[in-house]
C-alpha cells in the first residue's frame, strides 16, 4: 500500500474520532451527559477519552476497505465484528465508565471501512458513494462477524439488555449462542435485520444507515450553513433524529422493568415515551437554540429528562447523531 492510502485512514481515524468528541460536546443534548452534566458511573471525560480510544480501530478498518478497493482483500474478508470488538475493548481500556461507545462502534466501523473503499475506487468521497459502499460493507460480513459483534455487545451492555423472545436467533446471553451462528451461518447483517423493528442501530444496518444518510447528514449540513454555529447543528441534529425516530435506548430501558422481552419491552417503552420525541419536535418548531424561547425549551427538556437519572436518557439518538457528524466529516465539511 502507498502512502497516500496510509493518509486517507489517518483522515478517517481523525473523521472519527472528531465525530464521537463534538457529539458529546453538543449542549444541551437534553438527557445525554454533556459539558454540564455528569451521571452518577459516567462523566464527559470518558466519552472524550472513549472519542480518542477508537481511533487507531477505524483506522485499521479504513486500511480494509482500501485494500478490498485494491484487490488485495475480499469485501467479506474486512472482518467488521472483530474490529467492532476491537474498538469497544478499546474503549474500555481507557476509561473507568462504563458503556459509551458500543452504539458508536457499530455504526463507525462499517462507515471507516467504506470510506477506505470508496477512496481506493472513487478516489475522493460523498455522500452516495459512501452509502452504496456502507451498503455492501454491512451486507457482506460472516457469521464470525456475528460471533464477535455478541462478544462486544454482551462486554458493554448493562442488566438492562433483555432477551430475545423466541424465533431463529440465538439470545445473546445464551449458551451456545455463537455455536448456534456459526451452524446456522447467520451473519452480523442477519442478525442486525432481525432486530431492525425494535432498535435503531440495527435498522441502521438493515437500511443501509437511513437515519444517518437522510436524516442525520443533511440536517447537520444545512444548519451549519445557516448558523455557522457547530453546537447547534449537533443540538438540533440530535432533536431532529429524536423526534423522527423515536429514541429505542431509553424505549428498552422503560420496558425491561415490565418484561424481559426485548421485543415486547420496547414496544412497551415507546409508547410510555411517546412524548419525548413530541416535546423535540415542539422545541424545533420554536426555533431551538436560534431563539430565545426554544433555548429556554431546550434546557427545561434536558432538566426534565436528566431529573430519570439516567433512565431518561436518549443514548441511541446520541450515537446517531455522531454517525452523522462522521459522514459529514468524511465528505469532507468543516466545521
Amino acid at each position: 500500500m502507498k502512502a497516500k492510502d496510509h493518509s486517507v485512514a489517518d483522515d478517517v481515524m481523525r473523521c472519527a474520532q472528531l465525530a464521537a468528541a463534538i457529539e458529546v460536546c453538543g449542549w444541551p443534548k437534553p438527557g445525554n451527559v454533556h459539558r454540564t452534566v455528569d451521571f452518577p458511573d459516567t462523566r464527559f471525560e470518558h466519552f472524550i477519552a472513549g472519542a480518542i480510544a477508537l481511533g487507531p480501530t477505524m483506522r485499521r478498518a479504513a486500511l480494509q476497505g482500501i485494500k478490498v478497493g485494491l484487490g488485495k482483500l475480499d469485501i467479506e474478508q474486512i472482518g467488521v465484528g472483530r474490529l467492532v470488538k476491537d474498538a469497544v475493548f478499546d474503549v474500555k481500556r481507557w476509561h473507568r465508565g462504563g458503556n459509551t461507545h458500543l452504539g458508536i462502534s457499530l455504526l463507525f466501523t462499517p462507515l471507516a471501512a467504506a470510506a477506505g473503499l470508496t477512496h481506493a475506487t472513487s478516489g475522493r468521497i460523498e455522500g452516495e458513494r459512501l452509502r452504496a459502499q456502507v451498503k455492501r460493507v454491512m451486507t457482506e460480513t460472516t457469521a464470525q462477524d456475528a460471533a464477535d459483534a455478541y462478544d462486544a455487545i454482551l462486554s458493554a451492555s448493562s442488566a438492562a439488555l433483555g432477551r430475545l423472545g423466541g424465533g431463529d436467533f440465538p439470545d445473546l446471553k445464551e449458551r451456545g449462542a455463537k455455536k448456534i451462528l456459526d451452524e446456522k451461518q447467520f451473519t452480523l447483517y442477519d442478525v442486525m435485520e432481525a432486530s431492525a423493528s425494535w432498535d435503531n442501530i440495527s435498522k441502521e444496518w438493515a437500511s443501509g444507515m437511513e437515519i444517518c444518510f437522510e436524516t442525520g447528514y443533511p440536517t447537520i449540513r444545512t444548519v451549519f450553513r445557516e448558523t455557522g454555529d457547530p453546537n447547534i447543528a449537533v443540538v438540533h441534529t440530535f432533536l431532529t433524529i429524536m423526534s423522527r425516530h423515536p429514541d429505542t435506548f431509553i424505549a428498552r430501558k422503560i420496558g425491561v422493568q415490565e418484561t424481559p422481552e426485548i421485543e415486547k419491552a420496547v414496544k412497551i417503552g415507546l409508547k410510555k415515551t411517546a412524548w419525548i420525541a413530541e416535546t423535540a419536535d415542539r422545541i424545533l418548531k420554536m426555533g431551538g437554540l436560534r431563539t430565545d424561547e426554544g433555548t429556554r425549551a431546550v434546557r427545561e427538556f434536558d432538566e426534565k429528562l436528566q431529573a430519570g437519572g439516567g433512565q431518561l436518557n436518549p443514548g441511541t439518538s446520541a450515537d446517531l447523531t455522531a454517525g452523522s457528524l462522521m459522514i459529514y466529516l468524511l465528505c469532507g465539511f468543516r466545521f
